[in-house]
């Protein structure tokens, strides 16, 4: 037994020695094991930095952003309105800190519990919200949920709306970069919100926890977030000089430790961002392959990314209701085939950006095949028509994406190994 545990310990000062040594712009006190971090061009998708993009990580009040997306958009469709003022009930005042200390019976303007999410965190509005959009914090939780997923948020899952710890409430740095990109996105008036530096309720000034606003050039938001099982969080907003990047950590072991993380990660991804610019003026220079990949190429499995490994994550297209393309539309796209998962999504994602008009609506398949050389993943969009298919794959190709057509809903359906639901 002690040997067990001498193991385990030896195991995981290796497994963090070789963090801190694949990161050189992270110090020693900032590394733990709930870490995970992100930094991507919102314009481009070019994702500039990431450490453990795709670990699962509890998201604590990182998961305000989708309360605030799920109101915005009520808001947007008329479903309430700012001045609407919102009901508290018994179970939204006894949410744990931080909190307005509302009190069963009172009431909040739905645009006071949008300041109050984004300056003070208060888990008692995050529950007075989730119950006026979803009639319970369950319920709510389920059609946050499933939003993410509409959003490409594959890997995140919503218990309650105010982040507070469940065991079962998880999402990546990956996940939260694109919710970033999405609340800007589809909400740009809203998302000034998040620049808000202070919010009076009561008497009281609450500032808002957002530290980099106003210490670092450039921020306009977004949000933190701390629980004992998180750690602390960040994601960030910057624009400078005409250019946006969103910067995500997880895991940070001090509220100051993260914030002086993220202005490093941030700065260095300007430069580096700054570097690629540059760089795309003149003919590109072959670069090694940053790890093995299964060369593809056939109507079943396109050809594999073998790209600069400086990766790309665009802004998923906005979201189309179920069935509101052409029922003939039984063609498909595939985008490449990926040694990882989280490639085939980047792929996806880069498809869209390019051809926003022409892929809005298509749903997407990331399916893994198992191969003797290993498990690969294919990169999918359907519900086209034939000749938005092979258009969509010229206009890729043009641009040096990989792209095969894929004849036929059901042909499609039956190499991936899935059915359409």
């Amino acid at each position: 037994m002690v040997m067990t545990r001498c193991s385990v310990r030896i195991l995981a000062t290796i497994v963090l020695g070789l963090l801190w040594l694949a990161a050189p712009s992270m110090g020693r006190a900032e590394v733990t094991a709930k870490y995970a971090a992100l930094v991507l061009d919102a314009d481009t998708g070019t994702i500039l930095f990431e450490r453990q993009a795709a670990a699962e990580r509890h998201p604590a009040s990182l998961t305000k952003i989708m309360t605030l997306y799920m109101l915005f958009d009520a808001i947007e469709h008329g479903k309430i309105s700012l001045n609407q003022r919102l009901k508290v009930s018994a179970r939204a005042a006894g949410q744990a800190p931080s909190k307005l200390g509302l009190q069963p019976g009172d009431s909040i303007r739905a645009k006071d519990a949008i300041l109050a999410l984004v300056t003070k965190s208060a888990n008692d509005v995050a529950v007075v919200v989730a119950e006026a959009l979803g009639e319970t914090e369950p319920r709510f939780a389920r059609l946050m949920t499933d939003r993410a997923r509409r959003l490409g948020m594959r890997n995140t899952t919503f218990r309650n709306a105010s982040g507070l710890h469940h065991p079962n409430q998880i999402s990546t740095a990956y996940d939260m970069a694109m919710l970033a990109l999405a609340i800007r996105r589809d909400f740009p008036k809203e998302y000034a919100y998040f620049s808000t530096r202070s919010f009076s309720w009561g008497g009281r000034e609450y500032g808002n926890h957002n530290k980099l606003l106003g210490h670092y050039e450039g921020t306009d938001g977004i949000k933190t977030g701390y629980i004992g099982a998180s750690g602390f969080n960040l994601v960030a907003s910057v624009e400078r000089n005409g250019r946006r990047l969103i910067g995500v950590v997880f895991g940070g072991r001090s509220g100051p430790l993260r914030d002086r993380h993220m202005k490093r990660l941030l700065t260095s991804g300007f430069e580096k961002a700054d570097e690629i610019r540059v760089a795309h003026v003149v003919p590109p220079i072959p670069h090694p392959r940053p790890e093995r990949e299964v060369q593809l190429a056939s109507v079943e499995t396109a050809s594999v990314d073998n790209s600069n490994p400086v990766h790309a994550l665009v802004q998923v297209a906005p979201e189309v209701e179920s069935g509101s393309r052409d029922e003939g539309a039984e063609w498909g796209i595939q985008v490449g085939a990926y040694a990882t998962e989280i490639r085939a999504q980047r792929s996806i994602a880069l498809a869209r950006g390019h051809l926003s008009d022409l892929l809005t609506g298509t749903d997407i398949l990331v399916e893994p095949l198992d191969r003797k050389s290993g498990t690969i993943y294919r990169a999918r969009l359907f519900g086209l028509s034939e000749q938005e298919a092979r258009s969509a794959c010229l206009s890729l190709k043009r641009k040096q994406l990989p792209c095969v057509p894929v004849p036929g809903q059901t042909e499609l359906t039956m190499a991936s190994g899935s059915k359409k639901g």
